[in-house]
């Protein structure tokens, strides 16, 4: 069997993928090797789906190949339509989407897996719109030669996405990569498989060919592996840890392959003397707290001038213990949920240790919740200093250090000192110093008087080890083609 009756917290019953989705069919792995998916809000178990090996891994990407040849070909408005056709289906589905992402990842339903599908509809509908605004240029030589360029697919496309945004980081590979006339094969996060399953049982009814779209849930370091390495793999998108993403680039070396990865941050938020308190907290509260702080841009180091430091403070804590409220992710007042896994649980409770023995105060939290689950206060350290670990290295949950600054070369000089560079945010009145800050902080992202609201139609992406490449917006659909020039010759 490659499906399963569920039936969702909320009471809705519905229809559960379990097979990998290759060439328009859930098919069993054919070792018949499984995952267990884990109800996070419960620590329990949800249901069992198949895990591919490097066997599934080659007959998925045998598929891609294959329908690479004819896909390629498909005129760009027609890949549009089918694009749009997947969008619109997505949003009939809105409800189901978003339930099976609560329930697989954790996620708050209303106030959270709700946005990812409505931007997962925004991102397909947005490439859609450019799959036949794909373009290239005409160049000037000499009189007896007439040049161009034109921008082609590469092939087939592997694409391995994390477990704290399933569905929305899926719409930000597969989108662009179709709508260029690229193939697919995805590896989602072994944590939560589900969600994407049931996203792909929309491709064949929105017209996507047989063997353009595939998806191969495992391990990492079977399947995702298995994919990285694959001499028929053209291209690599990858969003996930510093550490895979390393190995990833290591692997892809062997056949060069182009790659994109998006992977870990300790993202800054300064806050000067002159900013709107007020909106500062609320900012700085959403850029580290929202999805339970699984955000990779998460703003998670504070600096904070010292002659508002106590008073954000104050206000800073006073705001999270209201607007953080921890629940039953189906609740529509919930705000908090649990962490993704027990693994990713003991990571947060090992460094909020870390940071009590470092001799940071804990201003609020720094304790499990106690009710099943993974569940963990939302934690702030105050009085911290550049050297503790809290405030060096990823942490990638609920947990915030917040410190002070005396001059604006101080705090720029503290901020650029980190071997990440994905996001930082700036808050201040002043709109020539908001841009001459921005101007100089090393990271590919920067807010200024807010945090963390990313947007479809503009680039993503870090510099140093935050990653390399950009996802969404014109450079998005950049990345999934390549330029091939055509000389002329018009001489007699």
């Amino acid at each position: 069997m490659t499906s399963i009756e569920l039936t969702l917290p909320n009471g809705v019953k519905y229809t559960q993928p379990t097979g990998l989705f290759i060439n328009n069919e859930f098919v069993p792995s054919k070792a018949g090797g499984t995952i267990e998916s884990i109800n996070p809000s419960t620590a329990k178990p949800i249901c069992s789906v198949f895990a591919g090996d490097e066997t599934d891994v080659d007959i998925a990407v045998a598929a891609a190949k294959k329908a690479y040849k004819s896909w390629k070909k498909v005129t760009p408005t027609e890949r549009g339509a089918i694009l749009y056709k997947f969008a619109d289906l997505a949003e009939k589905n809105f409800d189901l989407l978003t339930a099976v992402e609560a329930f697989d990842a954790g996620k708050p339903a209303k106030q959270n897996s709700a946005n990812d599908v409505t931007e997962l509809i925004n991102v397909f509908r947005y490439y859609a719109g450019y799959a036949d605004k794909v373009s290239g240029r005409t160049i000037s030589s000499t009189s007896e030669k007439f040049a161009y360029t034109v921008r082609e697919p590469l092939g087939v496309c592997g694409q391995v996405i994390p477990w704290n945004f399933p569905l929305l980081m899926a719409a930000w590979k597969i989108a662009p990569a179709l709508a260029a006339g690229n193939t697919v094969v995805m590896k989602p996060s072994e944590f939560t498989p589900l969600s994407i399953l049931v996203l792909m049982t929309f491709a064949a009814e929105a017209g996507v060919p047989a063997g353009v779209l595939n998806v191969v849930n495992g391990l990492g370091s079977i399947a995702g592996a298995a994919l990285v390495s694959h001499p028929d793999v053209a291209k690599v998108a990858f969003t996930g840890s510093t550490a895979t993403g390393k190995r990833i680039m290591q692997t892809a070396a062997g056949t060069l392959k182009k790659v994109t990865l998006e992977c870990g941050g300790k993202s800054p938020l300064i806050i000067f003397d002159d900013a709107d308190l007020d909106s500062a907290v609320m900012w700085a509260h959403i850029g580290i707290m929202y999805n339970s702080g699984q955000v990779c841009t998460s703003t998670s180091r504070l600096y904070v001038h010292e002659k508002v430091y106590d008073e954000f403070c104050t206000k800073f804590v006073e705001h999270v213990k209201k607007a953080s409220v921890i629940g039953d992710v189906f609740d529509d007042s919930t705000f908090h949920g649990p962490q993704v896994s027990k693994p990713q649980f003991d990571k947060i409770m090992s460094y909020i240790d870390i940071g009590k023995k470092e001799g940071a105060t804990v201003a609020l939290g720094g304790e499990a919740i106690d009710r099943e689950g993974y569940f963990i206060y939302p934690t702030v350290f105050t009085h911290v200093n550049d050297n503790m670990r809290i405030v060096k290295e990823e942490i990638f949950g609920p947990v915030v250090a917040i410190g002070s600054f005396t001059s604006e070369e101080d705090v720029i000089e503290r901020c650029n000192a980190s071997e990440y560079g994905l996001g930082a945010a700036v808050f201040s009145k002043d709109v020539a110093r908001a841009h001459r800050v921005s101007g100089e902080l090393e990271a590919g992202m920067v807010w200024i008087n807010s945090s963390n609201d990313s947007d479809f139609r503009i680039p993503f992406g870090g510099y140093k080890l935050s990653g390399m490449g950009r996802e969404l917006g014109i450079e998005g659909i950049d990345n999934y083609t390549q330029v091939k020039a055509v000389h002329v010759n018009i001489a007699k």
